[in-house]
């Protein structure tokens, strides 16, 4: 170069080219070789020391782009030891390069055999970015620009990683880490690591890919932390790895999740199919079971049972065929269910079991429908029968009892003879006339069972259990009256010194107060009839000769009110002695009024008794005619 000097001359001098940085060529060639070597080690191929020289034969080169193409490359000198040799195999892998549309420029097969290390790891790197970086794809970038996407989105919840490129993103070592542990947390714990540490960071990150991820370890720590600039092509090829492990793995997972879940269908539709093929057989079972129970059923000639089963068979129709019903939809729609779901997944119809199929449950179905038509008819006839058969029960019960009423009273109409005779009539009359309780009870039973029967008419009677417990009542009092009547007949039947006027004024007064028809009178009733017949006594008097006629008890019989009245009246209730009584009470007047009757001391019932039985007076309204009623009673 020439220079002006001062003073005019002139000198010649060559000023001194800065060094060119030669490191990335040796990182390169590290790279490049563990990462020939990864790819020759999966058959078990010789290692090479370095891509720049083990290249020059050409037969590492042959192996390498028949194991990343899995394709052969053909015949090749195995064994070359000439230059021809050598270049040929060169050829031969650069002409299949470049039949891959690979662009490779200015490099001939005789710089590889030649060992120019530039040109052989532009080579190489042409190769690794054609066959392990150019098929990334993430968010339709691909390549270079596809890969750096993909190491951003994965490192993006991890604050201290900011990836922008594949050179001084990588010096701290965190960007590793934080892919593995995106991927694999269970590899290392990002949050645990000291974020200052980039060696450490760094080394741990190489030696977890390469023991647990099979990623092997083609830089060195150094080549990327100590590094002014990391070179972009190893890094690159390195992540590259993280890549294609990583999706491997996802690749495994996938298939995993996908055979998964193939299986979890399956194992659905196959359980779906036998709880089909179960719920079947017991619906048709328990259908044939219940038809079974039909035919075998007794029916016994009365309605209750007649009734119990058509109880049974409503119950059923409200209760088990309404789940039955159910349970045949809900098999219809599963069956339907298990057919879409198997052609969802481009699986054969399916065929239940002989037995099972839809055809045979809706066959034991129609079975079923006619079974049922058939056992509502048989319960309608037993139950028409039975009712006809209650009707002819009752109306010959009521029928029966009706009879016996008639000839009782038929009886007790023609009754005569002497007393004693007509008293044995009567009892026997009473005894006939006791059962009919016990028949009436029945009847009423089978009016119950009538009334359930809905039957409201009955055809073989007219006669209600109310018409025939009032009949019988009457009846039964009828005979007990007619009993006292001769009873009492009997008791004053020889009382011969008395008219019969007297004995029936008596024995009037006694039916008078006997006011339950008891045939007994109690101590007021009693005193009520004495004081009636104008017989008063203080009540010291009363209490000593109630004592006396009864006995202790609490009620005095006819016949023996009958004997007193007649020892009573044969001493002190003759015809002069009443009209005496009559005029004392009445002071002389030839009429008496209740007030006269009253301060007497007469009980009331007697006074009403007297008021009753005398006539009115004729000379004073509000009296009565005391003279005319002794005449009458005495006459």
């Amino acid at each position: 170069m020439l220079c002006a000097m001062p003073g005019g001359h002139t000198r010649t001098s060559m000023t001194p080219k800065p060094a060119v940085d030669k490191s990335w060529e040796l990182v390169q060639s590290k790279t490049f070789t563990k990462w020939v070597n990864a790819r020759l080690s999966e058959h078990s191929l010789t290692s090479l020391s370095n891509v720049c020289t083990d290249f020059a034969d050409g037969t590492a080169l042959i192996h390498l782009l028949q194991i990343i193409s899995d394709t052969s490359l053909g015949r090749y000198n195995r064994n070359p030891r000439m230059r021809i040799q050598k270049i040929e195999n060169v050829n031969l892998s650069l002409d299949f390069i470049r039949s891959r549309k690979i662009n490779l420029t200015n490099i001939g097969a005789e710089d590889i055999v030649d060992s120019n290390h530039k040109l052989i790891l532009g080579m190489i790197w042409t190769i690794i970015l054609r066959f392990t970086i150019e098929d990334i794809n993430e968010e339709g970038l691909s390549a270079m620009d596809g890969l750096l996407l993909w190491c951003q989105r994965k490192t993006a919840p991890y604050k201290e990683v900011d990836v922008k490129n594949f050179s001084y993103s990588w010096q701290d070592g965190l960007a590793f880490c934080a892919l593995i542990h995106r991927h694999r947390p269970d590899l290392l714990d990002y949050y645990a690591l000291d974020k200052h540490d980039a060696r450490g960071n760094t080394a741990l990150a190489f030696e977890v890919a390469e023991r647990y991820l099979g990623i092997p370890q083609l830089l060195d720590v150094e080549d990327v932390c100590d590094a002014a600039k990391p070179d972009e092509r190893s890094v690159m090829t390195y992540v590259a790895q993280y890549f294609h492990a990583f999706s491997s793995l996802s690749r495994a997972e996938t298939a995993g999740r996908r055979l998964g879940k193939f299986t979890d269908v399956m194992q659905s539709v196959f359980d779906m199919q036998h709880d089909y093929e179960a719920r079947v057989a017991k619906l048709i079972s328990r259908i044939d079971e219940q038809q079974s129970k039909w035919r075998t059923a007794r029916f016994e000639p009365v309605y209750s049972g007649a009734r119990a089963h058509s109880t049974s068979f409503n119950g059923y129709k409200a209760t088990t065929k309404r789940e039955w019903t159910h349970e045949k939809v809900e098999l219809d729609t599963l069956l339907g269910n298990i057919q879409t779901k198997r052609v969802t997944y481009n699986l054969a119809p399916f065929v239940p079991r002989a037995g099972l199929m839809p055809k045979d449950l809706e066959a034991a179905w129609n079975e079923l429908a006619a079974a049922e038509v058939k056992h509502r008819k048989v319960i309608n006839q037993y139950i028409r029968e039975s009712r006809d058969a209650l009707q002819r029960q009752y109306g010959s019960e009521a029928n029966g009892i009706q009879a016996v009423l008639n000839s009782i009273s038929n009886s007790l109409a023609i009754l005569g003879g002497e007393l004693d005779d007509q008293l044995a009539t009567v009892k026997g009359l009473i005894s006939k006339a006791r059962p009919l309780e016990g028949a009436l009870q029945r009847l009423g039973d089978l009016e119950k069972q009538c009334e359930e029967a809905n039957i409201d008419e009955h055809d073989y009677t007219v006669y209600s259990v109310s018409d025939l417990e009032y009949d019988t009542e009457m009846m039964m009092k009828a005979l007990d009256k007619k009993a006292r009547f001769i009873e009492n007949q009997s008791a004053v039947r020889n009382m011969t010194n008395l008219t019969p006027a007297q004995l029936e004024e008596f024995e009037a007064t006694f039916r008078y107060f006997d006011r339950d028809d008891s045939n007994v009178l109690n101590d007021v009733e009693f005193r009520a009839a004495l004081d009636s017949l104008g017989h008063s006594f203080t009540d010291g008097e009363f209490g000593a000769l109630y004592d006396q006629l009864s006995c202790g008890s609490e009620y005095i019989s006819f016949e023996v009110y009958i004997r007193f009245m007649v020892e009573l009246t044969e001493d002190q209730t003759t015809p002069e002695q009443l009209l005496q009584s009559f005029r004392v009470i009445a002071s002389d007047k030839e009429y008496v009024t209740q007030e006269d009757l009253r301060l007497s001391e007469l009980s009331p019932p007697s006074i009403a008794y007297l008021a009753r039985a005398m006539a009115k007076s004729e000379i004073a309204d509000d009296g009565y005619d005391y003279l005319a009623y002794l005449r009458d009673v005495f006459q």
